[in-house]
Formats: structure tokens, sequence, C-alpha cells
């Protein structure tokens, strides 16, 4: 069955030209040009990715991206006509997978979606034969578990929700233990591709991570910051 994508921008065009672009990819296409009409598609249909404008008239896109993290985890790209960095890590930080700034080509709208929706189905929707190949991984550091094979985490024994990338960062981190990796290193593992300079997406991504944690802010027990070099955990 094809994938179903929301859309949502108030800006008649550019809803309309994302739209052209995925359904010519054989997606199938929800789009609105507010955020009320699609807090109510969010409810009552199953959708596999989320495209959400940041400024709408009515609610605004991080609006719409908590409601989406509060029941659902499929992916979550930002739009958004602003360059600031704020804006960015502050959708990422609820729960977003990705930004592009307008403008933008519409091909590459297209490229992150398929991106996004290869990273979610690998990690959430397994094969049971697949999932029985899958060797048992698992990490148990000062009551922080995490299993690969389940794509589970714990935290003395509560359950913490992690979204696919989230999961990837903190399987890497537990995976190199004792080693400090650069955010260079984790985006280009966790995400499959090349960092830019002033990339602030995995930074987003750890402040995120050790919110679920329960991390403090001033000493974190587990993922550390390790200034001007990158992050551990020990």
């Amino acid at each position: 069955m094809n994938e179903n994508i929301l859309i949502v921008d108030d800006e008649k065009e550019i809803a309309d030209l994302i739209e052209l672009y995925l359904k010519n990819d054989g997606y199938n296409v929800y789009k609105f040009y507010s955020g009320n009409e699609a807090l109510k598609c969010i409810e009552s249909t199953n959708l596999d990715l989320a495209i959400l404008d940041v400024m709408l008239p009515d609610v605004d896109g991080f609006h719409i991206c908590q409601k989406i993290r509060e029941e659902h985890f499929y992916p979550i790209i930002m739009l958004t006509a602003k360059v600031e960095d704020a804006d960015k890590i502050m959708g990422l930080t609820i729960g977003a997978d990705d930004y592009i700034t307008k403008p933008f080509n519409p091909l590459e709208v297209v490229a992150r979606v398929k991106t996004q929706l290869r990273r979610y189905v690998r990690y959430n929707t397994l094969t049971k034969s697949e999932k029985e190949k899958e060797e048992s991984f698992e990490y148990d550091i000062r009551g922080l578990i995490i299993n690969k094979n389940n794509h589970k985490c714990t935290l003395y024994g509560e359950k913490v929700v992690l979204t696919p990338i989230e999961f990837s960062i903190l399987w890497y981190l537990c995976e190199n233990k004792g080693k400090v990796i650069s955010s260079e290193e984790l985006f280009e593992k966790v995400w499959g591709e090349k960092f830019l300079d002033n990339n602030n997406t995995v930074m987003a991504h750890i402040g995120r991570l050790r919110e679920k944690l329960k991390e403090p802010s001033k000493n974190p027990k587990f993922i550390k910051t390790v200034w001007g070099v990158g992050y551990t955990i020990e």
C-alpha cells in the first residue's frame, strides 16, 4: 500500500506543488492550508509522514508536531521560511526529524521524504522473519537499558519512548561507550548524509534525548558533552 503523507502549508502554491510531486511518485497525499483541519486528519487517518509549515494562520507547526508526538512516531519534516537556528532547534527538540528552509526545490522535498520513510520502515516495520534473524543486542548502563533486537529502551524499569533517530543516536553512543563521538560522525552515521558546518540537528536531538532520560542539564549522568569535541557515554 502506498504511504499516506500529510502536507500542511497556508501558502497554497507551495502545498499544491509538493502534493503534485509526491503524487507523481505514488504517495497518497492529505493536504491542508490550516492547522486545525490538519489536526482533525491526524486523529482520523493512518499517516506515514507529515510535512508541516511552521507559520500557519491558526495553530503553528510546532503545536501540530507536539500533538502528533503525543500518540505517533512517524517522521515529521518541518518547513520554515526563517533561517534562524532557534526555529530549527525548536522543531527538532519537540520531535521533528528534519527541516527544510524555503525556498526549496520540490525534488529535495521528495528526496527527504524517501529518506525518512526508509529509516522509519527499517527501525519500525521489520517482518517477523527479519526480526528472528536480528542478533539480540543489549546494553545496560547503570539502569539505562537499550535493546536493538526489540527496539526498546528503559530507564530504571520504566519505558522510554524514542523515535527511530533518537534510538539510533543513543545506540551508537552506547555501542561506542567510553569514546567521544563528534557531531559530524553522529550525523553521518545516523542520518547517512554529509555533515554541513553549523548543523545543529545533532545538538537538538541530544537535548531531546536528555529530556526523555530526565538528565540534569548541568551534570548529565548518561550523555556527557566534551566541549569542542563531541558526546560520550562513559
